[in-house]
């Protein structure tokens, strides 16, 4: 008898994570048929986040927040989520953040050496 996990027509259920913009999370929770790669599930995935599958396809991809290839096997409980490029270096905008708000009078910056740049 054939296990479970290699049962033909068994599905699995995955979710798909997608955020088009800042604080817009789109989820799903999908069952799709069991030994799907991310890549032959994306046009349900798509189709259930209302996204178009070009948009997703063109963006890298991860389950549980490690990336991964696109022809990777999704298993039971997978999180597949897309994720947007960066519009600004993460330490640039940390930097620009800090001169905006300033060092304030307490922290780790509030006494800097005479002439140092922000943030140092």
């Amino acid at each position: 008898m054939a296990s479970p996990e290699r049962q033909p027509g068994a599905t699995i259920t995955v979710v798909a994570v997608y955020s088009p913009s800042a604080r817009d999370v789109r989820h799903a929770e999908l069952a799709i048929p069991q030994g799907s790669t991310v890549q032959s599930a994306l046009p349900a995935l798509a189709q259930a986040l209302d996204v178009p599958a070009q948009a997703l396809a063109a963006l890298q991809c991860g389950i549980w927040g490690q990336r991964c290839p696109p022809e990777t096997v999704l298993r039971a409980q997978d999180r597949v989520e897309w994720y947007r490029p960066l519009r600004v270096d993460p330490k640039v905008a940390r930097r620009e953040r800090f001169v905006r708000q300033g060092a304030k009078s307490a922290g780790l910056f509030a006494q800097r050496r005479p002439g140092a740049k922000a943030g140092y």
